[in-house]
């Protein structure tokens, strides 16, 4: 008898062990994001594995959350490059993405209502195919004016609002106009930066996981 009951114990603790298994996949499957972006993402004048992607795939790694960053960032994208290539980036079937673009429309003084629509075309094209999105906002440089400025900083956090997506309010908080994290150019981050920059995102991006199609 007490063979038999240890059998049946041990069976049961197997038929739990099994459901546990079967629930982990979906719950535990790899995540990929796509980071759709400028030269910011793409990693320009870094040295091969400090680059923004990387170093966001292995602080998520480090978190437990087991992720492969698509790095789709091309330097001096606009916005319209950034839509124009969308459908693209998507073949990889992401399951998130991380938006980070309009920095080289401002450098350029294009419209930002046109920097907008782009936007706006993007989150809704990635809203259809029911990606989550986080949506990194930035500011125009403050030499084209407060009018300027004032225009383009808004476009982010409506959008961010008008779509329902996770929204970061600007990629280079903490790093920007910081010469000890910073490039030459004064523009692009180095080494030290893109880590304040993952730190400071990283909270951002579990909550993306955590949401992802």
């Amino acid at each position: 008898m007490k063979i038999a009951g240890f059998k049946l114990v041990r069976a049961a603790l197997a038929a739990m062990a099994a459901l546990t298994l079967a629930a982990r996949p979906a719950d535990c499957a790899p995540v990929k994001i796509l980071a759709l972006g400028t030269s910011l993402t793409q990693g320009y004048g870094l040295p091969p594995g400090t680059e923004f992607t990387t170093v966001l795939q292995e602080k998520l790694k480090s978190a437990g959350v087991d992720a492969t960053i698509i790095n789709a960032g091309v330097s001096g994208d606009t916005s319209a490059d950034g839509l124009s290539r969308l459908n693209w980036s998507l073949a990889d079937n992401p399951n998130a993405a991380i938006i980070e673009l309009g920095s080289n429309d401002a450098l350029r003084g294009l419209a930002p209502a046109q920097t907008e629509k782009n936007l706006a075309a993007i989150l809704s094209r990635l809203k259809a195919a029911h990606v989550p999105v986080l949506l990194c906002g930035m500011r125009a440089p403050r030499n084209l004016g407060p009018e300027y400025a004032a225009q383009f900083d808004a476009i982010y956090p409506r959008l961010a609002k008008q779509y329902g997506v996770l929204f970061y309010p600007f990629i280079l908080d903490g790093v920007a106009l910081d010469p000890k994290l910073n490039q030459a150019d004064g523009i692009h981050p180095n080494p030290a930066g893109v880590r304040i920059i993952v730190g400071r995102i990283l909270p951002d991006v579990l909550r993306l996981t955590r949401s992802r199609g």
